[in-house]
């Protein structure tokens, strides 16, 4: 639910010296600092607008007239951080943490407790963000709390996370907002409050901040705000999804496909579907392997089928393998070992479905040694989690073995046979 790295940008506590007051300073400034930077909250970038070629050109020039300038590292860092190029940002971002640097400290701090572009190492990390969250630093302070949300570098305190989260949300860090809504809806750190937690993400979705608009469109979605209102989670989900947030695309996917919120279309739904399974959403390859066995909006095709089922196994959806085993164990040339691998992983997750087609694996012998007590022991797991045709199964198992065998024994005859 919360990430590291955000889309918006960071920036650090310290006016340039005089003496940095140049022309290509200030180049480098307009094409690299971030709202947060105090002196620059009027030309200050989010990340994601920066033109990272510029800033990259106009930062080396000014960095090769001022080769000290940690202010300059820290933008130029941060420019290579934007493309993804993590090991070289790490090289201008080191010496200018070293020199005080508050967005150098927080991004190298977050690089390092994810070990990207740089050997993982959570305690300095840590160390870095509460240098920089020392200092007033909003970004900082919202990693920070991260890190004692997950016990990264530091040991967890969820107290100390969402006080972080605030003292950030508080200064307009969207992803901040986001966090702290997502204390009070789970009561961690805080009292659980419904009511809090949809402020928060309503004040970050205004803000564009696409995690808190799937949250806020759950919220929605699940009446918790006391009335379900589709046609409100579907546009937060949409707005969500248009920014590239997998677990929004799957949802609007849902409410597409259903026609909850919106007009029922099963090809709009499909490649709602296929962009979070592009993703690898777990969720998004169950829900295409379902409409590619079904034939809901596509020709029914159980090869496509398999293939997205299996990729939601592989990431652990438990209802994935549990569909695999069905159609291995119910294809015309069925191949039990696959049934029994498939539903077996299944039922070591606790699905249902899993533990109940495992039942009828060993009450039938498919693929297993047959074994009556093994049946009814899983029937008895899923009916347990209320999964009612596991129950009918496990009623209808004890009373055929409780039943009188049937020519088992002596053969009788009715008493007028025998008088004959």
């Amino acid at each position: 639910m919360w990430l590291r790295f955000g889309v918006l940008g960071a920036g650090l506590f310290a006016l340039a010296a005089p003496a940095l007051a140049t022309e290509t300073f200030d180049a480098c400034a307009a094409a690299a600092a971030s709202q947060y930077e105090a002196g620059y909250e009027a030309i200050g970038l989010n990340s994601d607008a920066m033109d990272t070629a510029h800033a990259i050109a106009v930062c080396t020039t000014a960095l090769a007239a001022s080769p000290d300038a940690a202010p300059l590292q820290a933008w130029l860092g941060r420019a290579y951080a934007t493309t993804g190029d993590a090991a070289t940002a790490a090289t201008y971002l080191e010496p200018a943490a070293v020199a005080g640097n508050a967005l150098a400290q927080t991004l190298l701090g977050d690089m390092l407790i994810v070990g990207d572009g740089v050997p993982q190492d959570m305690v300095r990390g840590a160390d870095l963000l509460k240098l920089a969250a020392d200092a007033g630093f909003a970004p900082a302070e919202d990693s920070l709390g991260l890190s004692y949300d997950y016990a990264e570098g530091v040991e967890q305190n969820q107290v100390e996370a969402a006080r972080l989260y605030r003292r950030a949300a508080e200064k307009g860090v969207a992803r901040a907002m986001a966090n702290l809504g997502s204390m009070y809806a789970e009561g961690l750190g805080l009292d659980r409050d419904i009511v809090a937690a949809a402020a928060w993400y309503q004040r970050a979705a205004d803000k564009g901040d696409p995690r808190a608009q799937f949250n806020l469109g759950e919220l929605y979605e699940t009446g918790a705000l006391g009335e379900v209102d589709h046609e409100r989670a579907a546009t937060l989900f949409r707005a969500a999804a248009g920014q590239g947030n997998a677990m929004a695309a799957n949802a609007l996917g849902h409410l597409t496909q259903h026609g909850s919120g919106a007009t029922p279309d099963p090809a709009a739904a499909l490649a709602l579907y296929q962009q979070a399974a592009d993703q690898g959403l777990a969720q998004a390859q169950l829900n295409l392997g379902l409409l590619y066995e079904d034939g809901i909006g596509v020709p029914r095709d159980l090869a496509l089928a398999r293939q997205y089922y299996r990729q939601a196994s592989e990431s652990g959806n438990s209802d994935a393998s549990a569909r695999l085993g069905l159609i291995y164990l119910r294809s015309g040339e069925a191949d039990y070992g696959k049934a029994v691998q498939f539903t077996q992983r299944a039922a070591d997750a606790g699905n249902p479905v899993g533990l109940d087609t495992l039942g009828h694996l060993f009450e039938h012998g498919y693929g297993v040694a047959r074994n009556p007590d093994k049946a009814l022991d899983y029937y008895h797991q899923a009916a347990d989690l209320g999964y009612r045709p596991a129950a009918d199964n496990l009623a209808r198992l004890e009373a055929t073995l409780s039943a009188p065998l049937d020519g088992a024994g002596v053969r009788t005859y009715p008493r007028s046979k025998i008088a004959n």
